[in-house]
């Protein structure tokens, strides 16, 4: 059977059999009349609101989150053998369904609109229902909405994996499933607008900011891009401004915001403390929505464009490191005196070293705007590791935290292994700083050698060939490292293993018997 067909066959089957396992187990556990019925509630104290608040939104969060981890897991692997083929490119070439040009562009879209959106989007949809204080009346929208989000991610899949792909960075999906994708988050936007409508919190917490404007920004950056990039598509070198503003914005608008958001409510509820500054959120809100939407054209440096484009872009990146600084000078001083938590919170140590991520990635991302800089590593492998450390590094970590926070409130049970965290974190953690360190140190020394015209081209293969190997062994690792997170899902949703009455955590906290 040919290659492509069975993995059509088996997409299909892993998508409807998902869907079928999440109903079936809606059904026996009263999730669908749990949706109708906490929305009539009178709650008599905080405890039992906030309860009632986390079911209302438990199936529709379970089902991005479900479908998040299925398609981290299949971009892990699209993503491993892509890595293998850049240094054996022999390996799996017996069908085209295989070959790099295919699996690239396939494991970026996968991890970038499976899990990343996916994770971001449940996760989201958790922190809005909790800090509107209000019950979800339509979760039967959001339902609706992951079930279609994800054929329109398995559409796009199949559609880059048979050859038809648009060509355009992160925009590889054919324009026949952009429409799943825009359906969906039409019934989002709907649900994001019936909530808000519905709050009972009168004061909007910083993480709802973040939220609210990542809710709103999301259609703006892609439909824009789908516009002039797809249907309607501009002419000649305007193309490689809008795809690069795109790529940067749907990282710094979508992506960045929804990571904060988790990050600003979630370390002040691991602590028991409030956010140090309101004024220092409020700083960091605004110059990221000021700065961060003129990036990008930094990466065209010596193409075709205005200069004012370019220059723009090179000082809104420079900019970049008010809210930065900000943001990492208020979670900074939040957690003084409570690092020690880090030793026993796996919310606590995911959401830190993910925090920790995005400031260096940040600061990296303006350095590398500098036009003599950016002469070097540009067209590196610099570049690529540079993307991963802020798609995973930041943003997939925060989600992970984010996820062992929320999981228990949701299911009413606490995660069967503390071990199996353990293992995910550092498996996580070491992989994706041995892959990070060896795509910078690679294109830091291609680069190098690329600017100097005494030194043979092929000089370039041999340096990158040993780094590069290292960046396949490092995605072993967080492959195994998501296999795992991915198993203590499974257990958690089981409800599997002896009923606790305490959280689990890494190691007993300091003061505790």
């Amino acid at each position: 059977m040919d290659a492509g067909l069975l993995l059509l066959i088996s997409g299909l089957l892993l998508l409807s059999g998902s869907a079928f396992a999440a109903f079936c187990w809606a059904a026996r556990t009263g999730q669908f009349s749990n949706l109708q019925e906490s929305a009539g509630e009178i709650f008599t104290d905080e405890v039992s609101e906030r309860h009632a608040v986390d079911h209302s939104v438990r199936l529709p969060v379970l089902l991005f989150l479900g479908a998040g981890i299925i398609w981290l897991l299949l971009g892990s692997v699209l993503g491993l053998v892509a890595a293998i083929k850049m240094t054996h490119p022999s390996f799996l070439d017996e069908s085209a369904w295989c070959n790099f040009g295919r699996l690239r562009p396939a494991h970026l879209n996968v991890v970038i609109y499976g899990w990343c959106s996916s994770a971001g989007i449940g996760v989201g949809v958790w922190l809005m229902a909790r800090l509107c204080q209000a019950v979800s009346r339509q979760g039967y929208l959001l339902v609706a909405a992951a079930i279609i989000w994800n054929v329109g991610v398995l559409v796009g899949l199949l559609g880059i994996l048979r050859g038809d792909s648009r060509g355009i960075e992160w925009l590889e999906f054919p324009g026949y499933a952009t429409p799943f994708l825009f359906v969906a988050y039409g019934l989002i936007a709907i649900w994001v607008t019936l909530l808000l409508r519905h709050r009972r919190c009168g004061h909007l917490y910083v993480s709802l900011w973040y939220l609210l404007a990542a809710f709103l920004w999301f259609p703006w950056l892609y439909g824009t891009a789908n516009l002039l990039l797809i249907w309607q598509p501009i002419q000649g070198s305007a193309q490689a401004a809008v795809n690069w503003w795109f790529a940067h914005n749907i990282l710094g608008l979508w992506f960045t915001p929804l990571g904060l958001a988790a990050a600003f409510y979630l370390i002040p509820k691991v602590i028991g403390e409030p956010i140090h500054s309101y004024y220092l959120s409020l700083l960091g809100f605004w110059s990221l929505a000021l700065f961060y939407s003129w990036n990008g054209m930094h990466h065209l440096i010596g193409g075709p464009f205005p200069t004012w484009m370019i220059s723009a872009s090179v000082v809104a990146s420079f900019m970049m490191v008010i809210p930065v600084i900000t943001v990492a000078i208020n979670f900074h001083s939040t957690l003084r005196g409570h690092f020690g938590a880090l030793k026993w919170s796996p919310t606590l140590r995911f959401i830190v070293l993910g925090s920790m991520c995005y400031t260096f990635v940040s600061f990296q991302g303006s350095l590398q705007a500098i036009p003599g800089v950016n002469g070097v590593l540009h067209f590196t492998d610099f570049t690529v590791g540079h993307a991963h450390l802020g798609m995973y590094g930041f943003f997939s970590m925060v989600m992970f935290g984010a996820i062992y926070f929320l999981m228990p409130r949701l299911v009413d049970w606490e995660w069967p292994s503390a071990r199996l965290i353990r293992w995910h974190f550092w498996l996580s953690a070491s992989g994706i700083t041995l892959m990070a360190t060896a795509l910078l140190l690679s294109g830091l020394g291609q680069g190098l050698i690329l600017n100097d015209p005494a030194i043979p081209f092929l000089t370039t293969l041999s340096w990158v060939a040993p780094f590069r190997m290292i960046r396949s062994a490092a995605g072993g690792l967080l492959l195994l490292g998501h296999l795992l997170f991915a198993w203590n899902f499974i257990l958690i949703c089981r409800r599997a293993g002896p009923e606790k009455s305490t959280p689990t955590l890494l190691a007993e906290p300091e003061g505790v018997a």
